[in-house]
């Protein structure tokens, strides 16, 4: 029997088959999985904010750098090599837009290229992913397969 393992805000979750991963209401936040196919094993972050270096308030899962981190951990706890391990993402829309915006507002574009980096530097390539625009995201991460099925509001579905 499959169980579909929820990932609330600012967490993560570790899964094995033939459960299934997933998290809703992704807006700027990134929704990200890291998978080792050969073991059936995968985690699901739901991130909130680039780096934990910036603002050092609240849960370390809120952020890219501390939360894939702790993934990582935990994932290598049961067995996962970095050499297999690949990741997939989405997320990261600008969900509201004020005149004259600074970078600093871009929380969606910064969240991506945070775990974009943070992937990098654990030597974990990034298959796929879909970010940006201006709309809402619900995340599915099929562990037996490593498919993303991404549902939008008004901008349907897709697997990545």
């Amino acid at each position: 029997m499959n169980i579909v393992i929820t990932v609330g805000m600012a967490d993560y979750k570790i899964g094995k088959t033939p459960n299934k991963l997933m998290t809703a209401g992704l807006g700027s936040c990134i929704g990200v999985c890291i998978f080792d196919l050969k073991l059936q094993i995968a985690g699901m972050a739901h991130i909130m904010l680039p780096s934990s270096k910036e603002i050092t308030k609240g849960s370390p899962m809120k952020y890219a750098d501390s939360c894939i981190a702790l993934m990582l951990s935990e994932m290598k706890k049961n067995g996962v090599s970095n050499m297999r391990l690949q990741a997939k993402m989405a997320g990261g829309s600008q969900m509201f837009a004020f005149a004259g915006q600074t970078p600093l507002l871009k929380i969606g574009e910064r969240n991506a290229e945070a775990v974009e980096n943070e992937l990098k530097k654990a030597g974990i390539p990034l298959l796929s992913y879909d970010v940006g625009g201006n709309f809402g995201r619900t995340i599915n991460f099929d562990i037996e397969t490593g498919n993303l099925h991404i549902r939008t509001f008004k901008h349907g579905e897709k697997v990545i």
